[in-house]
């Protein structure tokens, strides 16, 4: 027992100085990890101490890991994910897995999807807890300590680890009123005498063209409009209020669809699908209750959505 105490308080270290990696500063590593600035400071020395090498840049900006640091990051993570899998083993055969999970998804994914599911998974798992996000901005997983994201649209190359989960539909819907009043468009180049509700991206401002596919080819043509909103739900309201035609996720409108309040147009000349993905933070081993999350979700998203 002494040396599995002595080896835990060694994996402690460890797991300061992959925060202090991940983080790239000290001070923010020791507000996640509730500990002083200089107690993670003192680790971080005397586990260079410990291994002979200087492991990280120490500049008064940031925090930067070394050739060595690096490596030894990487085999930090294999260490710690084998420890805790050690540690939970045969917990987890008699309690089944547990602990909190930090997920973060986009708004009306959250509120439509998955939070009314959320039941299944917890009767499902009950020593697991789940904080839930359900926001539109990026979040930084790392500084924000989430465990998993859902993001819709192309990703950048954020060094996070990304298990694709299908792509997301989009349709062309119009309210009844609105193809009352303009007439019903069969094809794009019906497209100039109608009306869009047009919709501006929340973090660039910018107004998006109307889009379709034509022969494997994306072709994209602005839209006259009297509303522009930022917001999903704006969108849909506007468009529910006879304001224009929108392009929007097919389950977003699901519901409206089936009441009879939106019509589907021009389903021939649908604009391309958006991929969605779960990201996780870089890491060689996910833990047991995040692997079941992540099963779990992708399922859901692809029998509800896709």
């Amino acid at each position: 027992m002494e040396q599995w105490s002595r080896l835990l308080d060694r994996i402690d270290l460890f797991r300061t100085f992959v925060r202090v990696v991940e983080c790239a500063s000290f001070t923010r590593a020791a507000d996640l990890l509730g500990m002083p600035r200089s107690s993670v400071s003192a680790a971080i020395q005397d586990l260079e101490a410990r291994v002979g090498a200087r492991l990280l840049h120490r500049t008064t900006r940031r925090v930067a890991p070394t050739p060595d640091g690096v490596t030894f990051y990487e085999r930090c993570l294999r260490v710690i994910a084998d420890v805790e899998e050690a540690e939970g083993l045969f917990r987890q055969e008699t309690t089944g897995p547990s602990g909190l999970l930090r997920i973060d998804v986009p708004g009306r994914i959250g509120r439509l999807i998955i939070a009314p599911a959320l039941p299944e998974f917890l009767d499902r798992y009950p020593g697991i807890e789940i904080s839930l996000g359900v926001t539109d901005r990026a979040v930084n997983l790392i500084e924000d300590s989430i465990d998993c994201v859902v993001r819709v649209g192309p990703l950048a190359d954020s060094g996070l680890i990304a298990r694709a989960v299908g792509e997301l539909p989009l349709v062309n819907v119009a309210s009844p009123a609105y193809l009352a009043r303009h007439g019903v468009p069969m094809r794009p180049d019906d497209l100039p005498s109608h009306l869009a509700v047009r919709y501006a991206s929340p973090s660039s401002g910018r107004v998006e063209d109307w889009e379709w596919v034509d022969k494997g080819e994306v072709r994209t043509t602005p839209m006259r409009g009297r509303v522009i909103v930022n917001s999903a739900e704006a969108y849909i309201a506007a468009c529910l209020a006879g304001l224009g035609l929108i392009q929007i996720p097919a389950y977003d409108v699901k519901a409206h669809l089936k009441a009879g309040e939106l019509v589907e147009v021009m389903p021939e000349h649908r604009a391309q699908s958006l991929p969605m993905a779960l990201l996780y933070p870089h890491r060689q081993h996910l833990s047991r209750r995040l692997q079941l999350f992540a099963d779990w979700l992708d399922a859901l998203l692809r029998r509800e959505i896709l």
